[in-house]
């Protein structure tokens, strides 16, 4: 896929992961939209990097099928997600322990049925984000890692929908296999693990080899879109020192 003047949307691409995406996705010739809640946030993208913003909550669903039906984008990246409360799990709530399923998977599940519904047409693609933890489990954030495994599955999911009901939309998963510093889910990862080990943030996040700062992420996701030998893969995961490793494959 050439990004050149292809229309994407990211979802929570105001900061963190997601803003190191639009960045590459802006260099690579793409027309971007960027949905997420915080206004400041989405204006300084928009002043900086010339690209559309709307400010919208990933859990309305009106909202969803309204942006999706309006841009019919080429690609649609689902990479919004909340900060998960840190701690053991004899330590958290159930409001604490369920708040990556309500905004992570509740959004992920509203976008993916929009994306299903309008439809976006054919040879669209939809990624969406999950985490490592999906693999490895994180017992200091509550139901973060589950919730990551979830939208790893319903990416499957609606990939086997779409072939099914021969929409030609591609639903691929996009999988960091490490904690990424400066971000707000990673910070607060590293944060918690590092105070339970002893040892300081920078310790920590250096257990996971070279680093991957957000627009490295953003250039290996667009690897995944241009690139031939990412177009059957399901699942991939991304790693500073590894590059991209596909993990599943489409059946």
């Amino acid at each position: 896929m050439n990004l050149k003047d292809k229309k994407v949307v990211v979802t929570g691409g105001s900061r963190g992961l997601g803003l190191g995406l639009v960045e590459a996705l802006v260099e690579h010739g793409a027309k971007v939209t960027v949905v997420a809640r915080n206004s400041d946030a989405l204006a300084a993208a928009r002043e900086r990097l010339g690209v559309t913003v709307i400010a919208a909550d990933v859990t309305d669903e009106a909202a969803a099928h309204r942006i999706l039906g309006e841009i019919h984008p080429d690609i649609l990246v689902l990479n919004a997600g909340a900060k998960p409360p840190m701690g053991r799990l004899d330590q958290l709530s159930w409001a604490d322990f369920s708040v990556p399923w309500e905004t992570d998977v509740k959004g992920g599940l509203y976008w993916i049925q929009a994306a299903l519904k309008t439809p976006l047409k054919s040879g669209s693609r939809v990624l969406v984000g999950s985490s490592g933890a999906a693999q490895n489990g994180s017992p200091l954030s509550g139901g973060y890692a589950g919730a990551k495994r979830m939208l790893w599955l319903m990416a499957k999911y609606a990939d086997g929908v779409s072939a099914q009901n021969k929409l030609g939309i591609r639903f691929q998963a996009i999988v960091p296999m490490q904690m990424i510093g400066n971000t707000g889910v990673g910070d607060a990862g590293a944060n918690a693990y590092a105070r339970a080990s002893g040892i300081s943030r920078e310790e920590f996040l250096a257990r996971f080899g070279a680093p991957m700062p957000p627009r490295d992420f953003g250039e290996k996701v667009i690897s995944v879109l241009e690139q031939p030998a990412y177009v059957d893969g399901l699942v991939f995961g991304l790693k500073g020192d590894t590059g991209i490793t596909i993990l599943e494959t489409a059946v």
